[in-house]
């Protein structure tokens, strides 16, 4: 039987829970997660886990938050000052705003408070920071 290996495009579905047991992430039958093996299209370190696997077998995969979105940075976290957005503009807690900067890239941040005259934004992915676990099964290889 066939097992899973660089260049490979392989289909695969999964539940993502976190430490505490809470879903983060599934796939169902009509959304696989189809990727070539070695791609860079998902986790380094989940391609490694499916090398190997056979169509059918399923896998219990622990990714640390170093190999998964790696660890919260406090340098990802900005307080600017209310007048750096425009005075029209409504900012809530929650809210995902496109700020760019010097260099001309753009980044998605996350407006965590909004208080005397402040905003704070994280540029944190919401899984940075935490342990991954997925149960998953590979179905397919191409």
């Amino acid at each position: 039987m066939q097992t899973a290996k660089r260049g490979d495009r392989v289909t695969v579905q999964y539940i993502g829970t976190l430490d505490n047991g809470r879903i983060f992430d599934s796939t169902t039958d009509e959304t696989p997660l189809v990727f070539t093996i070695g791609a860079e299209e998902v986790f380094p370190a989940l391609e490694r886990e499916v090398v190997g696997m056979k169509a059918g077998e399923t896998r219990n995969i622990l990714l640390p938050a170093d190999k998964a979105y790696g660890p919260r940075r406090e340098e990802n976290v900005l307080t600017l000052r209310r007048e750096a957005f425009p005075a029209d503009r409504e900012i809530k807690v929650g809210q995902k705003l496109s700020l760019e900067f010097k260099d001309g890239k753009e980044r998605v941040m996350l407006v965590t408070r909004v208080g005397e005259g402040e905003v704070t934004l994280d540029g944190n992915h919401p899984l940075a920071g935490m342990d991954l676990t997925f149960a998953l099964r590979l179905d397919g290889i191409d």
